[in-house]
């Protein structure tokens, strides 16, 4: 079985668009605001966007099953205010939702969460309560930067992010840390913003003992981990300098990579220098890099061959592609358990 660990609703039906910008004039004018029940979207809706898009690539590159979540762009939970960000969530989470509940064995939903810059954390817990107990959510994605590239939140140790790690303890929920959209016009999203957030936090984590409080939290680093690998041996001379344990007893019983690298040399400096069982693997199709690259004839993403011809043994290929996310995501063992897989 292959699972791909992240996924985003990029094909979302238009009517969720409008309603986005509905709700965004209403900021301004509130005589403009849509209510949740004013976004219609019919089940054959969500077949359209789907089937012929993720579906249809995930059966062409041989990906079993997707953890899927809302677009991690469209989250911009720097718009509005905590109810901003709260009816948002709750209309992308619930149709995250509903496909998986069309595709029961190929798609299983995880959460964004209302996040807003500024505010508690612990405004997010009901949410997440919700998407868990009435969802059956595998997973969410949390943003360390609200703010959309200016980075006034405080780091993801300090303790006023701690309501949240309680309740991904409680229900054995891992996390996977995914900034949003950047507003600020010296980082572009997706080639900047998104890999500076995620080489950010594996230094805060390195510079802080989460860990310490938290030992069964579970938290993945996506894009293969920013600039992570390429600079191990930076991470591993600051972290002796701070006078912290190896990395791999510091950090790595709780954090994982995923396989969103899109390039051969790329895959396998990632193979090289990560232990095989901190990785997943994700394509995040589709999503940042959809063209084909014109030296491969394959598109960018498809990172399924880039595994498949990095000369991993069949051991660490199969935990890969498989048992590693089942461990990492305990919820989505049990769902694959019952389905008989």
């Amino acid at each position: 079985m292959i699972i791909d660990c992240h996924g985003h609703y990029t094909t979302a039906p238009p009517a969720l668009e409008a309603w986005r910008t509905q709700q965004i004039n209403g900021l301004t004018d509130p005589a403009r605001t849509p209510s949740r029940a004013d976004l219609r979207v019919s089940d054959d809706e969500l077949r359209h966007s789907i089937e012929p898009n993720q579906l249809r690539l995930m059966d062409e590159r041989g990906i079993d099953l997707t953890v899927f979540s809302p677009r991690a762009s469209f989250m911009a939970h720097h718009i509005g205010d905590l109810h901003t960000s709260a009816e948002w969530a709750a209309l992308c989470n619930e149709l995250c939702f509903r496909v998986s509940a069309l595709h029961p064995e190929r798609f299983a939903p995880a959460a964004m969460l209302p996040q807003s810059p500024g505010v508690d954390p612990a405004t997010c817990v009901p949410e997440l309560v919700r998407c868990v107990e009435e969802y059956g959510a595998v997973a969410v994605n949390l943003n360390p930067d609200p703010s959309g590239g200016h980075w006034t939140a405080p780091p993801l140790t300090d303790r006023s992010w701690y309501p949240i790690y309680e309740k991904l303890v409680e229900y054995d929920l891992p996390a996977m840390v995914h900034v949003s959209t950047s507003v600020n016009p010296a980082f572009h999203t997706t080639g900047a913003h998104y890999l500076n957030a995620d080489t950010t936090v594996f230094m805060q984590l390195v510079q802080g003992d989460l860990f310490a409080d938290f030992p069964t939290l579970r938290l993945i680093i996506p894009h293969g981990g920013g600039a992570v690998p390429y600079h191990w041996g930076r991470f591993r001379g600051l972290a002796m300098a701070l006078g912290k344990p190896p990395l791999e007893k510091h950090v790595l019983g709780n954090v994982f990579f995923d396989t969103c690298v899109y390039h051969q040399p790329g895959i396998d400096l990632l193979l090289d220098v990560i232990p095989a069982r901190n990785i997943l693997f994700a394509s995040e199709m589709i999503g940042a890099v959809r063209d084909v690259d014109p030296r491969t004839g394959r598109h960018f993403d498809d990172t399924h061959r880039y595994t498949e011809a990095a000369g991993l043994s069949a051991t660490d290929l199969t935990g890969i592609y498989e048992h590693n996310a089942r461990t990492v995501y305990p919820r989505l063992d049990a769902l694959l358990t019952e389905q008989g897989r």
